[in-house]
């Protein structure tokens, strides 16, 4: 990103942040889909596993957090494990396997058929999410992405996928929260339709 000297920077990054959210509204029919599909494996009993690095791993464990805690609804805590956080898995199996296991190793011990990873990378070519990818594709787990690129390997490798095209890596972690609070509330409203048609048929 390059700054104009005569307008603060500051300017130049909500310019950039304000496109890359109009993009992103392009994709709120994807974020519903998403929503209602995870909402449904979670009523489910299935498991959301999630992948990132660095800043990306921080965008994994919010999402964790508020499925497991609450994000906006009172309602029953859903099953979510941000990968990174396993911290003495991720080490002894980065230790005994190397680093590139570390999330996929994990992946095949707490994932089933039929759960979600999510994959988080801004560049979309981080090794060991490519490799958790790789392990969920293998057990049948739905895989998407949040990455920034769409020409990129962790998009092929996913079964869908949500990129912000932004030449910030800031810019991209900013939307991918965004992304993450709205796949929060969609799901909230799925969890609660399913309540509410559950009770009017006295189930």
């Amino acid at each position: 990103m390059s700054f104009d000297a005569a307008r603060p920077p500051g300017h130049e990054h909500l310019d950039e942040l304000s496109g890359c959210l109009r993009e992103l509204r392009r994709e709120l029919a994807r974020v519903e889909r998403w929503s209602q599909c995870l909402g449904s494996v979670l009523l489910g009993g299935g498991r959301l596993l999630a992948a990132g690095n660095g800043g990306s791993a921080a965008q994994a464990q919010h999402l964790t957090g508020e499925l497991v805690g609450r994000y906006r609804d009172e309602r029953p805590p859903l099953s979510a494990i941000a990968l990174h956080a396993e911290t003495s898995s991720l080490t002894a199996i980065g230790n005994d396997y190397g680093p590139d296991e570390a999330y996929a190793r994990q992946v095949r011990a707490h994932g089933r058929p039929g759960d979600v990873l999510l994959a988080l990378s801004t560049s979309g070519a981080s090794a060991n999410v490519l490799a958790a990818v790789d392990a969920a594709n293998e057990m049948e787990l739905v895989t998407w992405a949040l990455a920034g690129p769409r020409s990129c390997a962790l998009v092929d490798a996913c079964d869908d996928a949500i990129c912000v095209e932004a030449p910030s890596t800031a810019t991209v972690q900013e939307c991918h929260l965004v992304a993450v609070h709205l796949l929060c509330a969609g799901i909230d409203t799925h969890v609660a339709s399913v309540g509410a048609s559950a009770s009017a048929t006295g189930a």
